[in-house]
């Protein structure tokens, strides 16, 4: 099969708004679009047998309905169905190794609300190999923001700390295929000795802004070189990375974040940003795996 980008699919509002996201993503990035339903449950497929007495028969339903929407309104694209007796989890984690992207539907803004298939889609991110779109069902097919907002295109978060090649190479790509700004932000909290009795102290705030614009300029230079259709603005905020990343995303058209590949064994798989984008993000929300 040639490249793909497999989507999970479990008969949501939220797994199909996943669908419609990832074939208009991956019809822009001429990749084929894998329909993956996996459950432990799934019958062996039988050569014929009755409708009524088919224990695939709803997963099949499923499965040829969203086939058949997807290629009506993508009439080029190539989209696979896939049917898999296997756990979920399992199922996806093997399918992002297979894959260019993998892409969720999510549910809610709070950490008490589920996301795909419960817990699973967290536990996904936080493992696979290859970047996961996490699309909540609010956000429409295409994951755009609504007409009113003003700020639109990519918003990618950067720490400033380590390499970050594979997180900036899939920002600068996707802006460059849907044709839109990519917004750059790095957020960082304004240290104690700059807080006075009267205030805050705007000369150590300007050399730690000063600081931060350097780091970040020299982190996009090549990049910018790379891909110079892509309009880029530059943004330091001066607050905790979790607020400013989500703040930076409202009206953004997807937000890309950061996961470290390799961690200690007791250290979070997920980082306080990645967490909050995942949580608390309107947008769609892209997270890439990087060293």
């Amino acid at each position: 099969m040639e490249q793909a980008l497999t989507v999970g699919l479990d008969g949501s509002p939220e797994s199909l708004a996943a669908a419609r996201w990832a074939a208009g993503e991956a019809e822009r990035r001429n990749l084929a679009l894998r329909l993956l339903h996996a459950w432990p449950l799934l019958a062996p497929e039988p050569t014929r047998i009755p409708a009524e007495i088919d224990q695939n028969y709803w997963a099949k339903r499923l499965m040829h309905n969203a086939q058949a929407e997807l290629q009506a309104r993508h009439p080029g694209l190539t989209v696979v169905g896939n049917l898999v007796a296997d756990d979920a989890q399992k199922a996806l984690l093997q399918a992002s190794s297979e894959s260019e992207m993998l892409v969720l539907g999510s549910r809610g803004l709070t950490p008490v609300e589920s996301y795909f298939l419960g817990d699973i889609s967290m536990s996904v991110v936080a493992r696979a190999e290859r970047p996961v779109v996490l699309v909540r069902a609010e956000r429409g097919e295409e994951g755009r923001a609504p007409e009113s907002a003003s700020a639109g295109g990519v918003v990618v978060a950067l720490k400033l700390h380590g390499p970050c090649d594979d997180l900036l190479e899939f920002a600068f790509t996707t802006a460059a295929v849907r044709g839109v700004p990519l917004r750059t932000v790095h957020g960082r909290g304004v240290p104690i000795h700059a807080y006075a009795p009267w205030g805050v102290d705007h000369t150590v705030t300007h050399e730690v802004r000063q600081e931060a614009q350097k780091g970040l300029s020299q982190a996009l230079r090549p990049w910018r070189e790379k891909f110079p259709g892509v309009v880029v603005a530059e943004s330091i905020r001066l607050d905790s990375p979790a607020r400013a990343v989500v703040g930076a995303a409202a009206g953004a058209e997807l937000l890309v974040v950061g996961r470290r590949k390799h961690h200690p064994p007791l250290a979070p798989r997920l980082g306080p940003v990645a967490q909050a984008a995942a949580h608390h993000a309107r947008c769609p929300v892209a997270v890439v795996p990087h060293d």
